[in-house]
């Protein structure tokens, strides 16, 4: 693999770290199945699209999609908590619902910023290459976010969080309203994820209706590469395993296309079944271990 390549794979681990913390919320945390991720990295990416071309600057173009994913998540927590609905088919609904919301936002199935403005153009005053800048701006920003969620998980609200996902008829039993507990989880994970795809429509330049589709996949390949890599004793632990995670996932996916083995060889629409194997590896990694060691 080339410098060039490995610096890519970095950009978008990084990158698409922040989409594997909002997953982390979810999966991990509340351990709610979640996938309306698939719609709300989409959403955020057409929000962002919309507001840049529409004179918005491009930071506060990524402060209203992350407020457009909080909504969809919300969305998906009312259906499961008011309406009795199953949290799996709760998250579908939603994400079935945002294809349609997606191409409204965005008159179309697609939208492009080319010649619009965005963050990039603030690294483009360092004077370095973009390809070199990037994924240290990236690194900055997961690790911010990182920081931040962190923080929160370490609150009175995120230990209720945590309580939540790990036992929640006894932290009902403390006064605690689970289901308000539940929607604010959902929703700063959607939120995440959308903030993510705000971050990538500006990276490559356009938002596209379908750019979600794999997305939890790839969101719990992250996060089950990080824990069977680095473990998750601790929330901090586990934050970072996250992002270790996803630049691993990347560095992986990287690997496999450029592998060629004669005249085989395997192409970008290969991607989800890289991914499938990789996720089968880490899940059946650590009992494989433990047999031989025993």
């Amino acid at each position: 693999m080339t410098t060039a390549a490995l610096l890519a794979a970095l950009e978008q681990g990084c990158l698409y770290g922040i989409m594997a913390l909002g997953v982390y919320i979810t999966f991990r945390v509340l351990d709610f199945p979640d996938l309306t991720v698939d719609g709300s990295l989409p959403l955020g990416a057409a929000v962002a699209a919309v507001a840049i071309s529409s004179g918005i600057d491009p930071y506060s173009a990524m402060v209203l999609a992350g407020a457009a994913g909080f909504m969809a998540g919300a969305c998906t927590a009312l259906l499961h908590t008011r309406l009795g609905i199953l949290g799996l088919l709760a998250s579908i609904l939603t994400m079935i619902a945002l294809y349609s919301v997606n191409i409204r936002i965005m008159d179309g199935p697609n939208r492009t910023l080319l010649g619009q403005p965005t963050f990039l153009d603030d690294l483009e005053t360092l004077g370095l290459p973009l390809y070199q800048v990037t994924p240290w701006a990236m690194a900055a920003l997961v690790l911010v976010i990182a920081c931040g969620l962190i923080w929160f998980l370490r609150t009175e609200y995120g230990q209720a969080m945590l309580a939540t996902g790990d036992n929640p008829a006894m932290i009902r039993a403390l006064g605690v309203n689970t289901d308000r507990v539940l929607l604010m989880g959902v929703g700063l994970s959607n939120a995440l994820v959308a903030l993510c795809g705000a971050v990538v429509a500006q990276n490559q330049g356009s938002a596209d209706v379908t750019m979600g589709v794999g997305t939890i996949v790839a969101g719990l390949a992250s996060v089950i590469l990080g824990e069977t890599v680095v473990g998750a004793a601790t929330v901090s632990r586990a934050c970072i395993a996250v992002i270790i995670g996803s630049i691993l996932y990347r560095i992986a996916i990287a690997l496999a296309l450029s592998i060629h083995i004669g005249p085989w060889s395997l192409s970008p629409s290969d991607l989800n079944l890289v991914t499938a194997i990789l996720v089968v590896l880490a899940m059946t990694s650590p009992r494989l271990t433990r047999r031989r060691s025993s």
